[in-house]
């Protein structure tokens, strides 16, 4: 019996040991069998180890740190940026399913236009974009929209305005009023910042904010140019929708908001997250604000 255990080597006698030291005692059973309790032990400690169990503690640091937001390409990156890890993406998503955690799925939405509520005063410009979301250089081409978003009874409505070139809000504005001011209050805001737009071509659909005679008053004072979606197409300003999709999707719906001032807090927090630590695919897996920093060096 012996003799045929030895033939199997050390890893054959070890599992003869876990088969009957419920019977019989761990020391009698190593002794008969011609291998020390100490090596037995490390065996143990060796058949228990889950190499992957400090990986799957980082993958769910992350996932909680972003308020399970993130996939497993995302989460794939911050291994990468936080730990200094290169880990496969097919691994990273085995794991995420081992932990039975996955990214919060944006909801699917249609579009309405936002003229129907409103009186425009007519003013249409060209559509200078023709969806060509990208730029060369920062203060290129702005998108912006306005958004909705209903607590109980009321509603928040934000004003933002997304540069093509890093994808940073560069400026945002929230009221309770969806009206001409919301809108021109973000770009005073905007134009405090950055001074030098001189030919700035700035994208947004036909609502009536920017229809009206004060929106068109003021880019071009500026030296910004005009450029607008085509009635009731939501795809010519798909990245500003897509903005807002993540914004609700990330900072709002998952949550059960109660008052205006949290809401209001999410927005302004989901912002700066995005601006400062949300890492972006396009921009070689850096956040705008790094990417811009980069373009300037």
């Amino acid at each position: 019996m012996v003799t045929n255990i030895e033939s199997g080597g050390l890893r054959s006698r070890y599992l003869v040991v876990d088969e009957l030291k419920h019977k019989q005692s761990i020391k009698s059973l190593c002794a008969y069998l011609r291998i020390s309790r100490s090596g037995y032990y490390a065996y143990c400690k060796r058949k228990n180890y889950d190499p992957s169990l400090d990986l799957r503690m980082k993958i769910m640091d992350i996932y909680m740190q972003r308020n399970k937001t993130f996939g497993y390409r995302r989460i794939q990156n911050e291994l990468l940026r936080q730990y200094g890890l290169l880990v496969n993406h097919k691994k990273v998503l085995r794991l995420m399913q081992e932990l039975s955690i996955r990214s919060i799925i944006r909801r699917k939405r249609s579009y309405r236009s936002s003229y129907e509520a409103a009186v425009s005063d007519g003013r249409i410009a060209e559509n200078l974009l023709q969806r060509d979301f990208t730029a060369q250089k920062p203060n290129q081409k702005w998108a912006t929209d306005v958004t909705q978003f209903r607590v109980l009874n009321e509603k928040i409505y934000l004003s933002a305005i997304k540069d093509l070139c890093t994808n940073e809000i560069v400026a945002y504005h929230m009221s309770l009023k969806n009206d001409n001011p919301l809108v021109i209050e973000t770009f005073r805001k905007a134009f405090e910042i950055h001074k030098d737009v001189t030919g700035l071509i700035v994208h947004s659909d036909q609502g009536f904010q920017y229809t009206s005679h004060a929106y068109h008053d003021m880019l071009p004072k500026v030296g910004a140019q005009i450029s607008m979606s085509r009635r009731g197409n939501c795809y010519d300003n798909a990245s500003m929708e897509s903005f807002f999709s993540h914004l609700k999707a990330e900072a709002l719906y998952p949550y059960d908001i109660r008052c205006l001032a949290e809401a209001q807090s999410r927005i302004e927090e989901f912002i700066r997250f995005y601006n400062e630590e949300r890492i972006q695919i396009k921009l070689k897996k850096l956040t705008p604000a790094e990417f811009r920093r980069q373009l300037a060096a």
